[in-house]
């Protein structure tokens, strides 16, 4: 059970075109891949994170300062080797980075729970359910995309298996992005769902106004509405002019910042980031915060394992995916056996660990460091 080697490796995947949110863009989906092994044996070997800048950088952090800290330690130990992990986080640094590649080591400790014990992650996690619903994230801002290029790009998800899209919106006026929300909801129907994601592109005031002229579509949440400097306070103000539920927590990377949308009452349903935050260990903290106080959980990308935790305990929504290869090239397309999707719904993989099979020859050729 002793931890031997632990190792890390980024990878840069360039897009074939631009996507962009409210307030970003990018052209690259990037990952790290991050494994450990015990003297008995066992090898965990996950992907997680899509940070487009500090790949390298987290390669560095998991190898040569949170793997001297815990090879020697039990695996199974995961608590302890969290708060051993997490003591990179306390200088001074950019602590976001930090919590990163917590979560990469952490992520991979989970792998190897699971491995030993022969079971999955969700059913360590609780085993809630062995099936979850899946959305993808779409309704990207492209030059030249029309309102009907939108309504059937919420066809073709439907057909290849979706349950709903996340739209994105906040990068024009409340009004023209009322309209492109308008059109998602006719190219699929009643029966698709439709979330709406801002990404902090909005004022409270502008955030009030485009969810009153969406309100009467049934949008099942709205997404990270405010700008970030005031967020807390300014979504908690939304939310009480709106019937749509609020979603935030993705921009969070701790349990305590989910804590702190909670008590400002500014959400509805948390979208805590794993990958981003410290890991499962980190993200079950946020999941029993928001439990007890009638909180969903949703997870912000990363269905690889985001099945696994939502499946896991039962007050988790759906699975987040880039349906369109263009978007996500890793996923599945990249994992040998990938999960099975159909009517809206992933059966979360039920092998020991995350059961994630990366397929070498296919992503091997874009490492970076």
């Amino acid at each position: 059970m002793q931890i031997v080697s632990v190792e890390a490796q980024a990878f840069e995947i360039p897009l074939r075109k631009k996507f962009a949110g409210s307030v970003y863009w990018m052209t690259t989906r990037c990952t790290v891949v991050t494994r450990i092994r015990t003297l008995d044996g066992l090898e965990a070997e996950v992907y997680n994170g899509d940070n487009r800048s500090a790949g390298r950088e987290l390669v560095r952090l998991i190898q040569d300062e949170i793997a001297p800290r815990i090879i020697g330690e039990d695996s199974t130990a995961y608590e302890r080797i969290w708060r051993k992990a997490a003591e990179i986080s306390l200088p001074n640094r950019d602590r976001k980075i930090a919590m990163e590649a917590i979560a990469c080591v952490d992520t991979a400790i989970w792998d190897l729970l699971g491995k030993r014990a022969n079971l999955s992650v969700r059913r360590l996690l609780g085993g809630f359910r062995k099936s979850i619903p899946i959305i993808s994230i779409g309704g990207y801002y492209q030059d030249g995309k029309t309102l009907l290029d939108l309504a059937k790009e919420m066809e073709a998800l439907k057909r290849v298996g979706m349950a709903g899209c996340k739209v994105k919106v906040g990068g024009l006026s409340p009004e023209q992005d009322a309209e492109r929300v308008k059109a998602a909801k006719d190219g699929a129907g009643d029966d698709f769902i439709i979330a709406v994601d801002a990404n902090r592109g909005w004022n409270g005031g502008d955030a009030i106004r485009f969810a009153r002229l969406v309100e009467h579509l049934g949008i099942r949440w709205f997404e990270e509405p405010c700008h970030w400097y005031d967020d807390a306070r300014m979504m908690a103000e939304v939310r009480r002019n709106t019937i749509i539920p609020i979603n935030a927590g993705q921009s969070e990377y701790s349990a305590h910042g989910v804590r702190r949308l909670i008590d400002a009452g500014a959400v509805d349903v948390v979208n805590f980031d794993a990958s981003e935050g410290g890991g499962i260990t980190e993200w079950r903290r946020a999941a029993a915060a928001c439990a007890l106080l009638d909180v969903e959980m949703a997870h912000h990308e990363e269905p690889q394992i985001a099945a696994h935790m939502l499946a896991g305990i039962p007050h988790g929504t759906y699975v987040e995916c880039f349906a369109d290869p263009d978007r996500d090239p890793l996923w599945p397309r990249m994992l040998r056996d990938p999960p099975k999707i159909e009517n809206g719904i992933l059966e979360v993989p039920d092998r020991p660990g995350f059961g994630i099979q990366i397929d070498w020859d296919q992503l091997g050729r874009y490492r970076i460091g």
